[in-house]
């Protein structure tokens, strides 16, 4: 978890695999989160800084692209993988999330890690597009709150 202002209440969250339900791999069945503010981050595809495809028909390459992505969307809010408590991963090709779960633990906390959904789609946004990934962390509580555009 970042490191909280004395002004700011932490993020916390149960993680619970009920024991009435298979085990999981990879992911948690239910996230409580008990104190912090959501943040939500749009689905990341595998755009690099100038707009530009990074690994083209490459799932390993892509994911990996995604979830830097994403851990550059979460630093803007002073958070990390830490945080993220639901992760939904959106496939065109479901086969390939083994090869997306190896570049996955590479960023989540594996020992707590966020509830998740995968869905085999039948196309992303652009057809060489083969992975998109969405993510909700909690970060601590803010005394105040802005929106910004």
């Amino acid at each position: 978890m970042a490191q909280a202002s004395s002004a700011h209440a932490p993020a916390t969250a149960n993680f619970i695999n009920p024991p009435a339900m298979h085990r999981p791999t990879g992911y948690t069945h239910v996230v409580e989160v008990t104190a912090g503010r959501p943040v939500y981050i749009a689905g990341q595809v595998a755009l690099d800084p100038a707009g530009e495809l990074v690994g083209q028909g490459d799932v390993r390459a892509q994911a990996r692209q995604v979830f830097e992505n994403l851990q550059t969307a979460l630093q803007a809010v002073g958070a990390s993988f830490q945080q993220v408590v639901k992760l939904t991963l959106y496939l065109v090709d479901a086969t390939q999330l083994p090869v997306v779960r190896e570049v996955r633990d590479q960023y989540v906390n594996t020992r707590q890690p966020p509830a998740s959904t995968a869905v085999e789609v039948r196309r992303l946004v652009r057809d060489d597009l083969l992975i998109e990934v969405e993510a909700v962390a909690m970060i601590a509580s803010s005394p105040s709150m802005s929106v910004a555009g």
